[in-house]
């Protein structure tokens, strides 16, 4: 190895230099993890500066994302388009190195990290998209996809719930190809974690069914290399590398402190550090030989050449397999989708049939997951009330040797399973989801019951703000559920996630809806999408026309996000319309049984569907215009808290701001008011309001 003091020592002052300009940051973690990282990226780390989306490459996740200066050291130095001027920029406004790392912010940067304990699970998905398409992809003689993914994690992450529930799936799997480095510094921002902190972190990750390297001296790189080394032997089972280290090594007076975990050093503990570790230059400076120590551009290009090499080779061979592992690596849907989709919708549309939205979601499925290989399902336990499960997606297995059970179909070609069983672990599932996404080459989509969202709300709020294309399917999505109670009826669930920026929600009212909420969710490339499904059956709505609004109604308004489903004519009346109903879901029968109830006294009533808010609220002016006309009064209903819907100017709002109750559903329905007289009451009473 180069000089591994002084790369380590580069990283050590860039970091303590930045976070000390910046007056805000935590030099600690990278200075304690320096060696480590000299033992990768010096060692290891098969990656190109020149191109950081090589897709061959090796992934580093950083989940102990506050030591952000660590990756942003090691993009320097290593050679990516991350010049100084960004490190003496650190956490500065628009720069591309905020406090935590962001992807497509940062080159180089795989995920966004720091909620602790979920970058560790997007790396267990990472590498179990690799697993999955190394087995899709890879034939004899020609391993395309051949690449590790290795995580760097603090005793912070060893503390998240959802790292037990991620390592314990990484075990279960046999990940191979997973590689995690444990920065076992002992310290958190309290203090010394003993008194709270006790777990054995070998025996844990030995009984989930990892290979575990203990006792390494995280500060001595070349043993931390030796036990990668050793960890890249393993096929069968991932690996934990527990390094022992100080934080803020080389500050004489804050290494081993708390102190050294979240504040600068101060210009006299940098100082006396930079004679410590024998740094003599000045701040944000690196001698020309520790850069060409550092420097990986060379090195890089050698190894995707040679993967391109392998490449050209595999497509000569395998022309069609190619082509379609480049297509899913670029997220491109294929050329026949638009035709998939129209048949998913025609089907349903044509059928009429009444059925839960949870079905109507699993018959939209069979079209898309036929068509779609890319798309890779799950449930966290609840599968056969999520239907997420097609006659194309079997169940994910491995056998005992760690390979993906595969079996053969009519023309002999090898298929492995694509519907994932994640166990009772929504957060895991969500953040997992997150990593398949982030690696490239799937369309990840899971289910649980809509009240769980609160479990993985964090991951969903992190695949937004990531814009990264990951579909969630959230059943039971109302009392509608009935006996199961408060517990588990989401009440305030729906409007909680339309708060999400860059989330899009739908709540679909039949089958058709439902067929054009999973066309709006694969077409979402830049964001994930939730979709809010019944347990009971709902029936059909026949999409009638509307003279006054004739671009906002039919099939082809549905992904407006809202469009004029019944006019006063579809009831008798011939007066001007009167009241809107604004309804979602399975509300929306109501509101077509309401309009019937308010025609017969003699109220002209017009019904909009409304499954989705956040794909409406991004239409124009006209349009949204065109479905709630104004001066008019306008009333939602919708099983659920009212908060949100006041920002479309309604006069009334049918929705339940309580928790739920125990018991049937009808029983429940008319409890809480959702029957056809109490919303034909509400509009009544709206319009003498107004008067």
């Amino acid at each position: 190895m180069a000089n591994s003091q002084q790369m380590a020592s580069a990283i050590r002052a860039l970091a303590m230099d930045a976070v000390q300009q910046a007056n805000s940051g935590h030099p600690g973690a990278p200075m304690g993890m320096a060696d480590m990282a000299v033992a990768l990226w010096g060692q290891h780390l098969q990656h190109n500066p020149a191109n950081p989306h090589w897709a061959n490459r090796d992934r580093f996740v950083l989940s102990n994302g506050h030591g952000s200066m660590l990756i942003y050291a090691l993009l320097h130095l290593t050679g990516y388009k991350l010049p100084m001027s960004e490190l003496k920029n650190f956490r500065q406004l628009h720069s591309k190195t905020a406090g935590h790392p962001e992807v497509d912010i940062t080159p180089g940067v795989e995920t966004t990290t720091g909620p602790l304990g979920q970058g560790i699970t997007n790396a267990v998905g990472m590498a179990l998209a690799e697993k999955l398409l190394a087995a899709q992809f890879n034939r004899q003689g020609h391993a395309i996809v051949d690449h590790h993914t290795y995580v760097f994690l603090g005793d912070g992450c060893m503390m998240e719930g959802i790292s037990h529930e991620a390592c314990a799936l990484a075990g279960a799997w046999k990940l191979g190809k997973l590689i995690a480095l444990y920065d076992d510094n002992g310290i958190s921002i309290d203090g010394q974690v003993t008194p709270w902190f006790i777990d054995n972190t070998a025996q844990r990750f030995a009984a989930y069914g990892w290979h575990v390297i203990d006792k390494v001296d995280g500060h001595d790189a070349q043993a931390v290399s030796q036990a990668i080394t050793k960890a890249k032997a393993s096929s069968d089972k991932p690996t934990l590398i527990i390094c022992k280290t100080s934080i803020g090594k080389g500050s004489p007076n804050r290494a081993n402190t708390a102190k050294a975990h979240g504040e600068p050093l101060g210009a006299d503990e940098i100082k006396l550090t930079r004679q410590a570790i024998g740094w003599a230059h000045p701040p944000f400076v690196v001698p020309k030989a520790v850069y060409a120590d550092w420097d990986a551009k060379e090195a890089g290009r050698t190894r995707e050449k040679a993967w391109n090499t392998r490449f050209a080779a595999y497509k000569a061979a395998h022309p069609d397999l190619a082509k379609e592992f480049v297509r899913r690596m670029k997220g491109d849907l294929p050329k026949g989708f638009v035709q998939t989709a129209v048949d998913a919708v025609l089907a349903a549309h044509a059928k009429a049939e009444t059925v839960a939205s949870r079905k109507a979601s699993q018959l939209a499925l069979e079209h898309f997951t036929a068509a779609l290989p890319e798309l890779l399902g799950g449930s966290a336990d609840l599968t056969g009330s999520n239907l997420t499960n097609t006659k194309s997606t079997p169940n994910v297995r491995f056998d005992a040797q760690g390979q993906l059970v595969q079996s053969a179909d009519a023309n002999g070609h090898l298929h492995g399973g694509r519907h994932i069983n994640y166990g009772v672990r929504e957060f895991g599932m969500a953040a997992i989801m997150n990593g398949i996404a982030l690696h490239g080459g799937f369309i990840p989509y899971g289910g649980t019951f809509l009240t769980f969202s609160d479990y993985s709300r964090n991951a969903i709020r992190m695949a937004a703000l990531m814009k990264k294309r990951i579909i969630h399917v959230f059943t039971h999505d109302s009392i509608g559920l009935g006996e199961d109670g408060p517990t588990h009826q989401s009440i305030e669930h729906a409007a909680s996630l339309r708060l999400i920026p860059n989330l899009d929600v739908w709540r679909p009212a039949d089958t058709a809806e439902t067929a054009v909420a999973w066309t709006v969710a694969l077409q979402n490339r830049h964001k994930p999408t939730a979709l809010l499904l019944s347990r009971q059956n709902i029936s059909y709505a026949p999409k009638a026309e509307s003279a006054s609004a004739p671009d906002a109604c039919g099939l082809d308004a549905i992904n407006k996000g809202a469009y004029v489903l019944a006019e006063p004519s579809e009831v008798g009346m011939k007066k001007k319309t009167q009241a809107v109903l604004i309804a979602t879901g399975s509300e929306v029968q109501l509101a077509l049984q309401a309009q019937a109830v308010l025609a017969t006294r003699k109220i002209a009533v017009r019904v909009v569907s409304m499954p989705s808010t956040t794909t409406f609220d991004l239409q124009s002016d006209a349009y949204k215009a065109s479905v709630l006309p104004a001066g008019v009064p306008r009333i939602a209903v919708e099983m659920g808290s009212t908060g949100g819907w006041w920002k479309y100017g309604c006069a009334a709002v049918v929705g339940i701001d309580t928790y739920g109750e125990s018991a049937p559903a009808p029983a429940l329905f008319k409890h809480f008011g959702f029957t056809p007289e109490n919303v034909a009451d509400t509009v009544q009473s709206a319009l003498q309001r107004k008067r």
